[in-house]
C-alpha cells in the first residue's frame, strides 16, 4: 500500500523482507499494470531496494585530510566533480577517494554514500492475460523483465519458472549413469560463478574429489560430445 515504507499498514516489516530476498515477483492485473508498478517500485526505492540494477562501478573511500580526489576512467553524461564536490558536501564529507568506473548518475553516489542498498533481481508478473488481446500480448512480451501469465488457467507457468532460474543465476547439471539415459528428473543445482566440475563433485559429496581422475561432459560447456575434462572445468 502507499506509505508502507514510512511504517504505514505495517509496511516496514513486509519490505524489510525482500531486502533479504534473491529474486522478487511483482504481480500485477494486466489490464493496469502501470500504476500498481510505480507504486510498488517507488514504496522499495524508498526502502533502499534497487531493482534490476547492478551496485555502481564506483570506488569511494572516507579520509581524514587532503580534499577530494576525484577519478573518472569513463567519460560521463550526468555529472562531473562539481556535482560530485556537492553531493559530497551534504553529507558534509569533505575529505574522500572516489574513482569511477561506469557512466554515473546523482542517485547512484547518493546510494553509494548511504551505503545501505540493496540490489535485486525483479520479475513482473502480469496476471489475466486471458482478459487481453493477442496483439496486447505480443506487445508485453516486448517489455523488460516482464513475463505475462494467466493464474486462473495456468497459461505461460513454464516460461515464468524459466525466467526464475535465469535471474536466480542458477545451473542445473543433469548426471548420466554409465550406459544409461541421463536422469532428468533430479538435476544437481549451482550457482553461476560457483558451477565449475569441483563445485559439482562437493555437492554431492567432497569423497568424489579423492579419487577423481577427470569428468565426461556433454552440453554446451564443451566442444566435443562427450569430452573429457578436468575439475576446473566450468559446466
Amino acid at each position: 500500500i502507499e506509505g508502507a515504507k514510512d511504517g504505514k499498514g505495517r509496511g516496514k516489516q513486509v519490505i524489510a523482507v525482500a531486502r533479504t530476498c534473491n529474486l522478487i515477483f511483482i504481480v500485477l492485473d494486466v489490464l493496469k499494470p502501470l500504476g500498481h508498478k510505480r507504486l510498488i517500485e517507488r514504496e522499495l526505492e524508498g526502502f533502499g531496494i534497487r531493482l534490476n540494477k547492478e551496485p555502481p562501478n564506483i570506488y569511494f573511500k572516507r579520509k581524514d585530510k587532503g580534499g577530494i580526489n576525484y577519478q573518472a576512467l569513463v567519460p560521463q553524461t550526468t555529472i562531473d566533480l562539481e556535482t560530485v564536490k556537492a553531493i559530497l558536501g551534504e553529507y558534509k564529507i569533505h575529505n574522500a577517494d572516489i574513482i569511477i568506473r561506469c557512466d554515473a548518475t546523482e542517485d547512484d553516489i547518493i546510494d553509494l554514500i548511504e551505503g545501505n542498498r540493496v540490489y535485486v533481481p525483479a520479475i513482473y508478473v502480469l496476471n489475466k492475460i486471458d482478459q487481453i488481446s493477442v496483439e496486447e500480448l505480443d506487445i508485453i512480451y516486448k517489455v523488460p523483465h516482464c513475463v505475462p501469465i494467466s493464474a486462473h488457467h495456468k497459461w505461460n507457468f513454464d516460461d515464468l519458472l524459466e525466467k526464475m532460474w535465469l535471474y536466480l543465476k542458477l545451473v542445473r547439471i543433469y548426471t548420466k549413469p554409465k550406459g544409461q539415459l541421463p536422469d532428468y528428473a533430479s538435476p544437481v543445482v549451482l550457482t553461476q560463478g560457483r558451477s565449475s566440475v569441483e563445485d559439482f563433485c562437493n555437492k554431492i559429496h567432497r569423497a568424489i574429489l579423492l579419487d577423481f581422475k577427470y569428468a565426461l561432459v556433454w552440453g554446451a560447456s564443451v566442444k566435443h560430445l562427450p569430452q573429457k575434462v578436468g575439475k576446473e572445468h566450468v559446466l
